[in-house]
């Protein structure tokens, strides 16, 4: 694989993009505008920043890194990519709008996946033409994806066995960790951490912690890198809200979401990127 392609982007498809982009490969950048795809560029820039400040990238990284990611506002300019990762908004006809039009616009040799946290993979795959479907699969990374190593690889039905191992083998070169699991609502990752979540916001509505209590415990109990509410912060309580629904209509009151999360939504309070959320942000 020598082109990568990434379709939104927002603070995940912007990461994604860093990862590949900072492992050599050239990548496309898209969104449903140019101007949304350059500022997808800019928090790329932002991301590089923070790593200079910190000591694990140059001012050379982050210029390389930059001049590998080509923003687009027109699909049309992925269809020479050899992998492409859908990484858009949870919702359903979006998805499935983006996955149609990529079928017919690519390569017969490109891989489309998906970084949907919770959506069925073969559900996804029927988007796409029957010749498309043995190269449709779930490539889910962890968020902040720049930061966290795990990315979990998850074959629909129809998935042939040489598309998961090409981008098993592809994301180990860019440093990830691929965990294989099987095509169900949520997979691994998101019904261990939206237990947890859910356990979490008892504590806080019960009195029996506070938000950064909470935090500290996950921090210096668990050795977590960061906080729990701090992490759901980052990857905004709108997108939170939905995967809980989507894992309570599939799994029942395990993860039935919590009220204090409905609380922030119907408020606003969306997290880092609204400048407020369990924490408040000052803006920059």
């Amino acid at each position: 694989m020598k082109k990568i392609g990434v379709v939104g982007a927002g603070m995940m498809g912007a990461e994604i993009a860093l990862c590949f982009a900072r492992s050599g490969y050239e990548t496309m950048l898209n969104d449903i505008s140019l101007e949304f795809a350059e500022r997808g560029k800019q928090k790329i820039a932002g991301v590089m920043d923070k790593n200079i400040r910190k000591g694990r990238a140059t001012e050379e990284d982050k210029q390389a890194a930059l001049d590998r990611v080509h923003p687009t506002g027109a699909l049309e300019d992925l269809a020479d990519c050899d992998l492409i990762i859908e990484a858009v908004l949870e919702v359903w006809d979006v998805k499935k709008d983006v996955h149609q039009t990529l079928d017919k616009l690519c390569k017969g040799s490109t891989i489309i996946a998906s970084n949907t946290s919770s959506m069925s993979i073969s559900k996804l795959a029927s988007c796409v033409g029957p010749d498309r479907k043995g190269q449709f699969i779930g490539t889910h990374f962890n968020s902040p994806a720049s930061v966290m190593k795990l990315v979990e690889v998850i074959p629909g039905l129809l998935t042939e066995d040489e598309t998961a191992e090409e981008v098993t083998e592809l994301l180990e070169e860019i440093g990830k960790v691929p965990v294989r699991v099987k095509d169900v609502v949520g997979f691994g990752l998101n019904r261990i951490f939206h237990c947890m979540y859910g356990e979490a916001c008892r504590l806080v509505e019960e009195g029996v912690c506070s938000v950064e209590d909470v935090d500290k415990i996950c921090r210096y109990g668990l050795g977590h890198p960061m906080g729990i509410f701090a992490l759901l912060d980052i990857t905004g309580h709108d997108l939170n809200l939905e995967v809980d629904e989507i894992l309570f209509e599939a799994y029942g009151d395990r993860f039935r979401p919590s009220p204090q999360l409905h609380r922030l939504v119907d408020s606003g309070r969306l997290g880092r990127k609204t400048g407020a959320g369990f924490y408040d942000y000052e803006e920059k």
